[in-house]
């Protein structure tokens, strides 16, 4: 695994926005940026991002199964007691996952360790499917990268394989997110495309126009009744609402399904270690408060609310120095602390992996880096390549 630095293309924001790509700068500041790629070997790849996933992912389901028949575990993952039932329902009704994403401390030099794992709305999807791989086909074409170099990314493939599996062809698909902000909207209308090369049907509408009718069912602005919907919103947040009541009493097919609120929370991460303590891929965690939690802190460490996004409330303890992530009032249902682990770094260059899965299977990577070891929302989209 190393950094390399390699040319931009000329033309790569004419080419982003002509692919709908409007985010490739944030505030003024380079989001994407390909001025430099991560390289790995084929063995890394597989060894060590690829087979780590597919066995995390089974670990974390048979997590599910089990808190949908214990009511200690739903309290310690904070879900509302009146969502049991309905996160219990969906799981043992064999509701489908579409997507998700480990996030992996990884520098090539030992097991990749799992920081958190974004299990129902992650983000930087576009990036990650479509994009980089056509910068990938670029470069080559350009022969900046030799011909065999590839890339760990079938993503978007497994995105619109995924779609037909879960729905008919022709049904419709409503996709919801927060209009107003451009890079959900960019997302949502990413996955709109991949819904489409599916055969479906498709919606958009604000979150905020959900309605529900006389007979409790959620129906669009125009009136339709809403049969499935892909929402870029989370449930952590849709649970603590006036209409997630709703929900049980409705017929919607939600895409992500409501068990996914159980892996989308770090209070997970301390259920996982008791379960299989000493797992290669990873970290002591303990909730904040504990005793175990209290010896952690002993060392370097790194605490976390329960729900938080893009470093949000994280405080970092290395060995020699102290780092926080932008504040924004989480951690009002607790926190967790789990042994610190070193990300991959070159300079001032700090990288997380995202491991993408599909239904069960990996299908793809992603890099961002950022100038803190807290990864945060402003972290730059570098591409990746294999070879060797």
């Amino acid at each position: 695994m190393l950094r390399r630095s390699v040319s931009e293309r000329p033309d790569w924001q004419a080419i982003a926005e002509a692919n709908g790509f409007i985010f490739h700068h944030v505030d003024g500041e380079i989001y994407w940026d390909e001025r430099a790629c991560w390289q790995f070997t084929l063995r890394e790849i597989e060894d060590e991002i690829e087979d780590p996933t597919t066995e995390l992912y089974a670990m974390c389901l048979q997590l599910v199964d089990e808190a949908c028949g214990s009511q200690e575990v739903m309290e310690r993952l904070a879900i509302p007691q009146p969502m049991w039932d309905v996160i219990a329902h969906s799981w043992r009704g064999g509701e489908a996952s579409l997507y998700g994403r480990f996030d992996f401390a990884y520098d090539g030099s030992g097991p990749a360790k799992l920081l958190e794992f974004n299990a129902d709305t992650p983000t930087s999807v576009y990036e990650t499917a479509f994009f980089q791989w056509r910068w990938l086909e670029d470069m080559i074409a350009a022969g900046l990268l030799p011909e065999e170099t590839d890339q760990f990314n079938r993503l978007h493939e497994a995105l619109v394989e995924r779609f037909g599996q879960m729905l008919a062809p022709g049904s419709l698909l409503h996709l919801s997110a927060v209009e107003d902000h451009v890079e959900d909207r960019a997302t949502v209308a990413y996955f709109e495309d991949l819904a489409g090369q599916a055969g479906l049907e498709t919606k958009f509408l604000d979150i905020e126009r959900v309605g529900i009718d006389a007979t409790g069912q959620f129906i669009d602005p125009d009136g339709y009744k809403i049969g499935a919907i892909f929402k870029l919103y989370p449930w952590e947040d849709m649970v603590r609402e006036e209409f997630a009541a709703q929900v049980a009493r409705s017929d919607t097919a939600f895409i992500e399904p409501a068990w996914k609120a159980l892996l989308s929370n770090k209070a997970m991460l301390p259920l996982l270690w008791e379960r299989h303590r000493g797992h290669r891929n990873l970290l002591p965690a303990f909730v904040a408060g504990s005793d175990g939690a209290k010896e952690l802190m002993k060392g370097p460490h790194v605490t976390k609310p329960f729900f938080s996004r893009e470093g949000a409330d994280i405080e970092l303890f290395d060995g020699s120095g102290h780092h926080s992530g932008p504040e924004q009032g989480y951690g009002e249902e607790g926190g967790i602390v789990q042994a610190y682990a070193p990300i991959a770094r070159h300079g001032d260059n700090h990288a997380v992996i995202g491991s993408w899965l599909v239904g069960d299977d990996p299908a793809g990577m992603s890099v961002r880096e950022d100038a803190s070891p807290i990864t945060r929302d402003l972290a730059r989209f570098l591409p990746h390549i294999i070879l060797g």
